[in-house]
């Protein structure tokens, strides 16, 4: 089975920057692309960013092209999301998932979902 936890979310200004990371378990990591999608309230969750399993390819959202950056550590089985330059509108759940492709994960999301990790971005 798998487990997915993130961390890393808080409260930040405008401007600021955080790292969310997702610490995957339960399958062997290299296979599979990971995700992170985030939902504010009211709203439907959304795609963020998305990373194959050999990290070569990578998806982002337009909306967070060129402030946030999604990698990979195979050796400790966690995915990041470093978040730049951070704007009132990203404040959101954050949260994780697996599957298949980076492509699939950027349409649909994955089977497998962290617990979420908050972010809060004031201004």
């Amino acid at each position: 089975q798998v487990q997915l936890v993130e961390s890393g979310g808080g409260l930040v200004q405008a401007g600021g920057s955080l790292r969310l990371s997702c610490a995957a378990s339960g399958r062997t990591f290299s296979r599979y692309a990971m995700g992170w999608y985030r939902q504010s309230p009211g709203k439907e969750r959304e795609f963020v960013a998305a990373i194959s399993g050999n990290g070569g390819i990578t998806y982002y959202a337009d909306s967070v092209k060129g402030r946030f950056t999604i990698s990979r550590d195979t050796a400790k089985n966690t995915v990041y999301l470093r978040m730049n330059n951070l704007k009132p509108e990203d404040t959101a759940a954050y949260y994780c998932t697996t599957g298949t492709t980076a492509q699939a994960l950027s349409l649909n999301g994955g089977d497998d979902w962290g617990q979420g990790t908050q972010v809060a971005v004031s201004s």
